[in-house]
């Protein structure tokens, strides 16, 4: 087991006293007989221990939970004095808690399983969290991968654990612009919380601009352009379920004076063919946002996917006006920043334009990074240059 690191893999092990089931506490130690440290223990899983505890003897119960949430909860404390009331209280790993995200939305408590061993733990964990904030109502999200285990043990994604149903969207604030979101069915927990400072970022810059917002979801970059000062807006996603939201975030945002100035439009289909026929249309922006979805889930997507950064990079470069600016992102864990930029290099050469790097950056406040493998999003701001 590497010294601090939250994962022990099946092979590492060297020994075990008996088959364990998903969720039972292992107990670790070296090959001296000292205690190391207790995990959740998934056999189902390559990541056979995730760790909860180093040290000595420590019950792994309801207080425990509940001391790990008050800690999140403190590091996140100023977030609301910014007119902001949905955040990741839980970044799994990184706040103690492997396998298992936390999302807050408003009084809604969002808890997504990335390993079918905090199925037993559930009760408690829900007991500590009740303690803890007293949300009105959690709702359960499994990752894919366990989604099916889970359902053969009576876990079906999506289910509210606690609290009235959820019979239309949940409302929240992001820096003061309102918007909504459905945990149950939405994806990762019903929104992309962790591109909020990326999303103000958009803002500061998109005042007097024209601005393109491709794989734009529910419009979070194109309501903060917007809200930036954008003059018109074009939001593009393969989801027409997505584009409603986004529509329906912009109108609940009319009261402000910057948003309700703004043309904002909407694009479905593809992005990378409808990027294609944007630019083939002579169609040009000030800002092009490229967010995409994931696309090196595996090691053996690496190489497909950075191909596919170089291709967006040369399809959004083309509809850049000169002096304009692209930002890209990424949140695939396995593409590393230098790669990422390496690709967008590439990728707007290849059309006849160059980037001028100006920042990157990566994790917010909220999604704290303590091991290398939890380190997913990065994302760049470029000046392009030359002709378009």
């Amino acid at each position: 087991m590497r010294k601090e690191h939250p994962w022990l893999y099946a092979e590492s092990i060297r020994s075990q006293s008996r088959a364990g089931a998903p969720g039972d506490l292992a107990v670790i130690f070296d090959r001296h007989r000292k205690l190391l440290a207790l995990g959740l223990y998934d056999p189902d899983s390559p990541i056979r221990i995730r760790i909860l505890h180093r040290g000595g003897p420590r019950a792994i119960d309801r207080e425990f939970f509940a001391e790990r949430l008050r800690e999140a909860a403190a590091l996140r404390a100023g977030l609301e004095r910014e007119g902001t009331t949905a955040w990741r209280l839980v970044n799994g790993e990184s706040d103690g808690l492997p396998g298992l995200v936390v999302d807050r939305y408003e009084r809604s408590c969002v808890l997504k399983l990335y390993t079918a061993a905090w199925q037993p733990h559930l009760a408690e964990l829900c007991a500590a969290l009740e303690s803890v904030l007293a949300p009105e109502r959690v709702v359960l999200r499994l990752a894919r991968a366990i989604a099916g285990a889970c359902a053969e043990r009576g876990l079906v994604d999506g289910t509210v654990l606690a609290g009235p149903p959820l019979d239309e969207p949940v409302a929240y604030r992001e820096l003061g612009l309102r918007l909504r979101c459905d945990p149950a069915r939405g994806q990762k927990t019903g929104a992309f919380l962790d591109q909020r400072e990326n999303r103000a970022r958009v803002a500061a810059r998109a005042r007097g601009k024209s601005v393109l917002d491709a794989f734009c979801y529910t419009g979070g970059f194109s309501l903060h352009a917007a809200r930036g000062g954008a003059t018109r807006v074009l939001s593009l996603d393969a989801s027409a379920i997505a584009l409603d939201e986004a529509r329906a975030n912009f109108a609940a945002n009319r009261d402000v004076p910057e948003v309700a100035r703004c043309a904002h439009a909407l694009a479905h289909g593809d992005a990378f063919r409808e990027l294609a026929l944007l630019a083939e249309a002579g169609r040009r922006f000030d800002l092009v946002v490229l967010d995409p979805p994931a696309l090196a889930r595996r090691k053996d997507d690496l190489p497909q996917a950075l191909q596919a950064y170089a291709r967006l990079a040369e399809l959004g470069a083309r509809l850049v006006e000169r002096g304009g600016e692209l930002v890209a992102a990424s949140c695939s864990a396995r593409v590393d920043v230098d790669a990422l930029a390496q690709s967008l290099h590439r990728g707007a050469a290849r059309a006849g334009r160059s980037l001028r790097e100006e920042e990157r950056t990566a994790h917010a406040l909220d999604h704290p990074v303590r091991f290398p493998e939890g380190a997913y999003l990065k994302c760049l701001f470029t000046r392009v240059e030359g002709n378009p």
